[in-house]
């Protein structure tokens, strides 16, 4: 292909996915299909739907939390469902981290069938919600194992309902991760860490021009510095307690060397060349829930070889040693 038949091409055409691309190139991301709660209020008894406010009752047991590992928006409620003590409440469900034109695969159970759902790709809760799906097919997904329906795939309000709507099934001691006191604070906090930075590296690393990758660029690196220097005098982001916010920061530092510094080329510095965010990183990935739910493997093998417009070759970088997590922080 020529230089003018590059130039040429819509930013759509060189997109790694085209529905989500804007006119300037920019990376525009598709709503939430599916936006049912599970909540305490519900008025539908157990085994029933959603009463006609979209809510489902709470029932340990009967709904299945569909994860990639390697996804940082499924990883919130995985660290989420570990923290509160959730494991017997919601069975959880993995996908093989490659996608293929299907998207997310049941692969890795025997069978090549999710043994509780009976599907083989997500894509078949997904057209059985709605049989006119056209969108891309994403985790976290809370599927009804009565039905094969699809709940939601909400994952910041899916993260919230476990801290507060699942309370009656929490572990004794369970952290409140989303304080009441602390929300007028917090909300606006998380959502400027969501638009610089756990979309913001996606907005680099998907856009198809230079000035939205640029804007982009700037927005996430200003907005770590912000967080930097929140970070030299308190342990967590709200203080000494982990929150909800701290959740949402660490899928994306956690993945940010190994990912997002080259593939998404956000590259003005590692993680590892930040003072406080790296030790508040190694801080959290050495605490339960955290580390223990982190697959490098599983996060590498998906950006490399499923993001073909980003890394034709397909080739996963080796490195970086994840030992070096394991280092002293200092912040306890």
């Amino acid at each position: 292909m020529s230089t003018a038949e590059v130039h040429s091409a819509s930013p759509a055409d060189a997109a790694q996915f085209g529905r989500e691309t804007g006119s300037g190139g920019q990376f525009v991301r598709q709503p939430n299909r599916f936006t049912d709660r599970v909540t305490r209020d519900s008025r539908s008894a157990p085994g029933e739907g959603p009463d006609d406010e979209g809510r489902w009752p709470v029932e340990p047991g009967r709904y299945r939390l569909v994860v990639s590992l390697a996804c940082p928006w499924a990883h919130r409620s995985v660290i989420d469902r570990e923290l509160l003590g959730l494991q017997d409440a919601i069975s959880l469900a993995i996908v093989d981290p490659i996608r293929d034109e299907r998207g997310w695969r049941f692969t890795l159970d025997e069978g090549g069938r999710d043994p509780v759902l009976g599907i083989g790709f997500l894509s078949e809760a997904y057209l059985a919600t709605d049989d006119e799906y056209q969108g891309r097919v994403t985790v976290p997904a809370l599927v009804d194992t009565k039905t094969g329906r699809v709940v939601t795939n909400d994952y910041p309000q899916l993260s919230l309902d476990l801290s507060t709507e699942w309370v009656d099934l929490h572990a004794p001691g369970a952290p409140d991760l989303y304080p009441e006191k602390l929300r007028a604070e917090m909300d606006p906090l998380m959502q400027e860490i969501f638009a610089d930075v756990n979309n913001g590296v996606y907005k680099a690393g998907f856009a198809t021009g230079q000035r939205a990758y640029e804007d982009a660029y700037d927005a996430l690196f200003d907005r770590l510095d912000v967080l930097e220097d929140r970070l030299a005098d308190r342990r967590y982001l709200m203080g000494d307690a982990i929150t909800e916010a701290d959740v949402r920061l660490f899928t994306t530092l956690v993945r940010f060397d190994a990912v997002y510094h080259n593939h998404f080329r956000c590259n003005r510095q590692k993680l590892t060349e930040f003072i406080n965010l790296w030790a508040y990183a190694r801080d959290l990935y050495q605490t339960h829930g955290f580390g223990d739910t982190v697959d490098f493997d599983h996060i590498k093998r998906h950006y490399y070889l499923t993001h073909d417009k980003i890394n034709p070759t397909g080739i996963v970088p080796k490195g970086p040693d994840a030992l070096r997590w394991l280092t002293p922080h200092a912040r306890g």
